[in-house]
């Protein structure tokens, strides 16, 4: 009996945690961040929006009944300026609508049409609401959306919670549509890789390398080498393969110190590195990561181990 209790309270946990004002607070914080980006960025502009009606705010649990209406409210008219939201009571009641020979009443979901007769025979003299806005509590944040009350298309709509991790999500999918979208298309994408071999042999250089040809797995393009050869500057080529992604191909470099030192001796002088270095590799991604395993193998002897960081920074842990 008591393992059965633990075992109810353990799968009512994240229920419970869910069931927490503090998530939806922290929701709401995210929802008012999101909504004065929007409008920086000129996608979500007060004038095509306001006049607002707020149609419902919807509890999901009870804790949230006393303060989430208020909270929804003083939030948006901070987001959209003093004046630009009503709040529409009567879209909470059930509907009816008589004339002679008509008589309906709805209790269901209120329909567009349903909001603009009733915005105005309420709104008196006010001007006539172009958007209608909804917010309902979910499991772990809020569910928000603002529609235009003519067209019907919707302005704004997400999930939301406090670390916007439904929105990374589709950040996530949406780029790897477009990546997908590209690769059909044959188009070209760039990329910059950072290559650092440390043992037992190195090899560091940075690499910026168009992805093109049938299904984009060619990539060529330019590198810069700062470790065998010390300073260098050549050119680059790898195929992508099918298998886990793997990058095999190689950089072809000419030493920058070896080459002025020929020029100005007018012979084969060498100083640290011979004229040309030849550098094979091969990179495997790391699972979804911006980073792959690498080893390279140089014609100066140089066999390595170390990492790429694939179009990041060169300091991983900073955006």
């Amino acid at each position: 009996m008591l393992l059965r209790s633990l075992v109810t309270l353990a799968l009512l946990a994240p229920s419970v945690t869910g069931a927490s004002p503090a998530a939806t607070r922290a929701a709401l914080e995210r929802l008012e961040e999101l909504l004065e980006l929007r409008r920086a960025d000129d996608l979500l502009r007060p004038e095509a929006i306001t006049p607002a009606i707020l149609v419902h705010v919807r509890p999901r649990y009870e804790a949230s009944q006393a303060w989430l209406e208020a909270a929804t409210l003083r939030l948006l008219l901070k987001a959209l300026g003093p004046g630009s939201v009503r709040l529409c009571v009567a879209c909470a009641l059930p509907r009816t609508e008589s004339r002679p020979g008509y008589l309906r009443r709805d209790t269901g979901p209120i329909s567009l049409d349903e909001i603009i007769r009733l915005d105005a025979h309420y709104r008196g003299a006010a001007a006539a609401a172009r958007t209608a806005i909804w917010l309902d509590e979910a499991p772990q944040g809020v569910a928000f959306k603002i529609v235009d009350l003519r067209s019907g298309q919707v302005m704004f709509a997400q999930n939301i919670d406090a670390r916007l991790s439904e929105q990374a999500r589709a950040n996530e999918g949406m780029r790897l549509s477009e990546a997908l979208e590209r690769r059909m298309r044959g188009d070209a994408l760039t990329h910059i890789f950072t290559d650092i071999a440390l043992y037992p042999g190195q090899h560091a250089s940075i690499e910026w390398a168009d992805q093109w040809g049938e299904a984009n797995r060619n990539l060529s393009g330019v590198v810069l080498s700062f470790y065998d050869p010390v300073i260098g500057l050549g050119l680059t080529y790898h195929r992508a393969l099918s298998w886990q992604g793997l990058l095999v191909g190689g950089q072809f470099i000419l030493s920058v110190p070896t080459m002025v030192a020929q020029a100005q001796a007018d012979g084969e002088a060498e100083l640290v590195d011979p004229l040309l270095t030849g550098v094979a590799m091969v990179r495997y991604p790391l699972g979804g990561s911006n980073y792959a395993a690498l080893l390279s193998i140089s014609t100066n002897g140089e066999v390595g181990l170390g990492f790429t960081l694939l179009n990041t920074s060169f300091i991983p842990v900073l955006p």
